[in-house]
């Protein structure tokens, strides 16, 4: 172990050195970040899963530095530049960029001006000049004017040592740390209209001409800008008024005021202009990018959070349903597992005759395979559907639900469909799995890439290895959170679960099918390849519901059932007489069972589950029902107040599902009544809530939605702004913000 990572992550992260050092411990030896948390409070102190992955994640960086440091150090060594103080200081570096900005003047280069001024023989003249010691510039050049060399005149001896110079200036690391910061703090980030675009590019409209602070831009416009410019639509820039810069460099190299120095200056400019200016340039758009990616994984990170975590409905008897118009809607009938039972094809909305037809199918199958629920596809022919069910008049034990389908035609042309249902049509697949998004979300989600779901912001455009971690963590979370039935869950779902992984998984459910159902946790040691670390990470978090013995449905770690055995002895009853008596599990003092590897935090956490054995964390299914009659944009009007779903949240507000094929945008602005900085305070994704119409403009397909106690009040006020902004004459309000109201790429992210 690196004591000194260990010091560093301690510091940033403003941790206990002995929390980091056993987190570090634990995650070199394999232990995953849920098992960490959960299961070795006492090691870390109580770290939870966020300050878990902080340290995984930056010790992750600090070894890639150690690597690139290893590469600098060996290269220097190899050129023979690598001295005792340069050594000092490669290996005081704590940034990368500080590295490389140490190792510039070193590396390896393509063949510059400054290089072929040097092999002219110049770097003499230059270091003269540079010094600044009050030399005449013509004069000194004149000793270096050679034609066999290339060097006609004077002229052309001092171009190459201002070339030299340049190079100097542009491979200092003080000058490159003191602009960096110049970029940073006073850096514009500027959007144009490519060249003859401007009707090609009409979606761009709101950055035709556009610019704000770098610094401050928010993720969205950053990232909705870039993509402009990636598309040929739109010219960015990112830099600091040029003065500045210039004036901060040439206060750093020139030190004097004769004709000397007039040539480290003209050379402070040329390095600024054509090698600082766009190197630094590069720097701040990677580093802008960064942060709005950063901002945007985290968006969707907690969209997915919401979703996987959207309560279950449980075990029903489940009829699915896809729906469609032409093409008919595709019916399934599932068991109380989401077993595929049945499958067939209604028309009820091809005419009255097939329309009867379909319903009588309907009810017959129903009453066939006692179904409990029926859920709907939410895309289209959803709501025209739902109310053709409604209207049949089923039995009202039959639940009828509108379900999210985003994401259920990637799952159903997926290997894992094909595996799983190999002779059936993709819109069957599809049905399948809306019926069992109804039963548990979480297990049917996982089978599907989470960029598929649709509650991004710009995830195609962001660092894509990044996006893959930080969903993986989040799945992973929420999977380990939730705990898996081992006798009942998918591959998918097991290759989740801490510590296993797809072979593992596959493992798992091979031997379930030869074998049959496992009956106690112990079994599971009888997985091929599934040895005592990877029973260790995972058996806490699988879960063996009716088994022989009752912990084993619970999340206490096998590894601590001896003193639950113990407590039970103490209190003259069994284990299951634990679980089942309150009045009993109150008596238990807690001190008694501390001991060298168990801490009053775990002991906490096993009378915690004692209480509520495998108690599921996610809350309890609520029937949601969109209003009545109103289906499509041309229902909507302006001041309607509409139960929703809130379907995304993004940067800038929310999208809400209110029953009409298109989701309509709660901008941040209309969240609440108060200032609102991040959407995600006041909405999450599958959240119930009652919205205003403030507007509808049905060419463009928007829907303007306000969760406002009085929108029109709050209308009101944006129409006094716009007529002040009219009217010269009328005083504006003091620093006004540009800021585009409408997203190009709104529409986009509210799309079925």
């Amino acid at each position: 172990m690196n004591e000194t990572h260990v010091l560093s992550i301690a510091e940033e992260l403003k941790l206990k050195i002995e929390q980091v050092k056993a987190t570090v411990e634990l995650i070199q030896e394999g232990a995953t970040v849920p098992f960490i948390s959960r299961y070795r409070k006492e090691a870390t102190g109580s770290l939870d899963e966020v300050a878990v992955t902080a340290v995984r994640d930056r010790l992750r960086q600090l070894e890639e530095m150690d690597a690139r440091r290893e590469a600098i150090l060996k290269s220097l060594k190899k050129n023979g530049h690598l001295t005792d103080e340069l050594k000092a200081e490669v290996m005081a570096m704590r940034t990368l960029l500080d590295l490389e900005d140490i190792y510039l003047p070193y590396r390896p280069k393509r063949r510059t001006r400054a290089t072929m001024a040097r092999e002219k023989g110049l770097e003499p003249l230059a270091t003269a000049l540079l010094d600044q010691t009050g030399i005449d510039p013509a004069q000194a050049a004149g000793l270096y004017v050679d034609p066999e060399k290339g060097v006609d005149t004077v002229e052309d001896a001092l171009a190459g040592a201002r070339d030299i110079m340049a190079e100097t200036v542009s491979d200092s690391a003080e000058a490159r740390a003191a602009l960096r910061a110049l970029f940073q703090k006073a850096g514009t980030i500027s959007s144009r209209v490519a060249a003859g675009k401007e009707t090609e590019a009409i979606k761009y409209k709101d950055y035709f001409d556009w610019e704000e602070p770098a610094a401050s831009a928010p993720s969205h416009r950053i990232l909705a800008m870039r993509r402009g410019e990636k598309e040929d639509m739109l010219d960015l820039t990112l830099t600091p008024p040029a003065e500045k810069a210039e004036t901060l460099l040439l206060e750093m190299f020139v030190r004097g005021e004769d004709s000397d120095s007039d040539q480290v200056a003209m050379a402070v400019v040329d390095s600024y202009k054509r090698l600082l200016s766009p190197s630094m340039e590069t720097e701040a758009r990677v580093a802008t990018k960064d942060r709005a990616d950063s901002e945007a994984i985290r968006v969707f990170a907690g969209n997915i959070r919401e979703l996987l975590m959207a309560p279950p409905m449980g075990p029903r008897r489940v009829m699915g349903i896809d729906p469609g118009f032409r093409t008919g809607c595709k019916v399934v009938c599932m068991d109380r597992q989401g077993k595929l039972l049945h499958h067939d094809t209604i028309y009820p909305h091809t005419g009255a005759q097939k329309a009867k037809k379909a319903g009588q199918t309907i009810k017959g199958l129903a009453e066939e395979f006692g179904i409990e629920a029926v859920a709907v596809g939410n895309g289209t022919a959803g709501r025209e559907t739902e109310t053709f069910l409604r209207g049949l008049k089923l039995s009202a034990s039959i639940q009828i639900v509108m379900v999210n389908e985003s994401g259920a035609s990637v799952y159903s042309a997926s290997n894992t469909a094909r595996e799983e249902f190999p002779d059936l049509d993709l819109t069957v697949r599809g049905a399948v799995s809306i019926g069992r998004r109804l039963i548990d979300p979480l297990s049917e989600l996982v089978k599907i890439d989470p960029k598929s779901i649709g509650v991004g912001q710009y995830q195609h455009d962001v660092d894509q290895v990044a996006l893959r971690q930080e969903l993986d963590d989040v799945v992973i979370s929420c999977v380990n959170n939730v705990g898996v039935d081992v006798n009942r869950a998918s591959v998918q779902l097991l290759t989740y679960v801490s510590g296993l992984g797809p072979q593992l998984a596959k493992n798992i459910v091979t031997l379930r099918n030869e074998q049959g159902p496992f009956r106690t946790r112990k079994d599971l040691k009888k997985v091929p390849r599934l040895g005592p670390k990877a029973f260790e990470q995972s058996a806490g978090f699988l879960r063996i519901t009716e088994g022989e013995n009752p912990l084993d449905g619970s999340a206490v770690h096998p590894e601590s059932y001896h003193i639950v055995d113990a407590m039970a002895a103490d209190m003259d009853c069994t284990v299951k007489d634990l679980l089942l008596q309150s009045e009993i599990r109150k008596k238990i003092a807690l001190s008694r069972y501390v001991s060298e590897k168990t801490g009053l935090p775990t002991l906490r956490d096993i009378l915690e589950e004692l209480a509520k054995p495998g108690r599921d964390p996610r809350d309890r299914f609520e029937i949601f029902q969109f209003a009545e009659g109103i289906n499509g944009l041309d229902d909507l009007e302006k001041g309607m107040k509409l139960p929703g779903i809130v379907t995304n949240v993004t940067a800038f507000g929310a999208f809400v599902d209110i029953g009409v094929h298109q989701d309509g945008l709660v901008h941040i602005s209309q969240l609440s009544d108060r200032y609102v900085k991040d959407p995600a305070d006041i909405v999450k994704v599958q959240q119930k809530i009652t919205v205003t119409v403030l507007d509808v403009d049905p060419d463009r397909k928007r829907i303007s939605l306000s969760m406002k106690r009085d929108p029109e009040q709050a209308a009101g006020k944006r129409k006094g702004r716009a007529k002040r902004k009219a009217d010269p004459k009328i005083r504006k309000p003091a620093s006004p913000k540009k800021t585009p109201f409408n997203n190009p790429f709104a529409e986009a992210f509210g799309k079925k």
